[in-house]
């Protein structure tokens, strides 16, 4: 049975992707308000009725993550006090998820911290997109569903098929998607082997697996800086790869990654919309985006009616 009236509302991260959800659904966004006052403190101001109302929140914590992972949770806590139903954030990319266990004697685990946050905030449940670690989900003591963008990613590479692809994991943390993702495609598997000799050495990178002649497609959660996934691809290629690409859920971009990737010898770097690109990215010629808009919508769909979400990840 549905919780009230369904109404999606969006934060200032990724407007875009809110209207997206919104046409899919055939329903318009709550208007909303969000400025700074002079000190640089956040202003929150719902415009519209949410009382009983089943309210879907689409903010992803990407840069600047400090600022709007402070908005979300004043969104929540808005929509909490002015008697809303049931409060879902949708976080398509969740900031802070490398920080999901200690590191060091004295460090913090601040996947956790976010996930209190968001829950003391007024969440009721969360949905979101590729956690970097599955574990996250323990961080919560409400419902979460983490989605895949894999399906969407595969139905692309389906289009441009060949006997010979090859996915390729950059390290050993990730062959468990990229052997997924093979499944799905039919494809092979290699792993890149990544080890330090000696201390303030650059890493040696060998390939397990046989990538000569073939279409090699490095997958990873997210592109960062970039370092890591265009080492691979070189690293493919000196092994005899006859083409490389790279495919990646969250296009974080940070540091001097556009510039490494235009440099890089991918033919294509594959992400999504989780979170939008700044202006020098979409300048980026090999840049393609797949819209998750469509998997989000038909998961909030699911949510609002109470339908099974699991049969999203098939």
């Amino acid at each position: 049975m549905a919780q009230g009236d369904l109404k999606i509302l969006s934060g200032t991260s990724n407007p875009a992707l809110a209207e997206a959800i919104c046409d899919h659904l055939g329903c318009t966004l709550l208007p909303s308000k969000v400025s700074t006052f002079s000190d640089g403190e956040i202003r929150v101001e719902i415009g519209a009725n949410v009382r009983g109302s089943d309210i879907f929140v689409i903010q992803s914590t990407c840069k600047p993550v400090n600022f709007l992972f402070m908005e979300l949770c004043l969104i929540l806590d808005a929509l909490k006090r002015a008697s809303a139903h049931r409060v879902t954030a949708v976080v398509p990319y969740y900031g802070y998820a490398r920080q999901d266990r200690k590191v060091a004697p004295r460090a913090p685990i601040s996947a956790k911290l976010v996930a209190d946050f968001l829950t003391v905030a007024g969440m009721n449940r969360l949905l979101t997109i590729d956690l970097h670690a599955g574990q996250i989900q323990g961080f919560f003591n409400l419902p979460v569903d983490n989605l895949y963008a894999a399906p969407i990613m595969a139905e692309y590479f389906k289009g441009i098929h060949s006997d010979n692809l090859m996915i390729v994991s950059p390290d050993a943390g990730g062959v468990e998607r990229a052997r997924s993702f093979a499944k799905r495609l039919e494809g092979g598997l290699a792993i890149i082997d990544k080890r330090r000799d000696a201390p303030n050495q650059a890493k040696a990178m060998h390939v397990i697996g046989d990538v000569t002649d073939k279409v090699c497609v490095v997958l990873d959660d997210m592109i960062d800086t970039a370092g890591t996934i265009v080492q691979a691809g070189q690293v493919l290629l000196e092994n005899g790869a006859r083409e490389v690409m790279a495919c990646a859920t969250h296009p974080v971009l940070s540091g001097p990654a556009i510039e490494r990737l235009e440099a890089s010898p991918f033919s294509q770097i594959v992400t999504t919309n989780t979170i939008p690109l700044g202006e020098e990215a979409r300048c980026c010629s090999k840049i393609k985006v797949l819209s998750i808009a469509g998997l989000l919508a038909k998961a909030i769909h699911n949510i609002h009616t109470e339908s099974s979400v699991s049969v999203l990840f098939t």
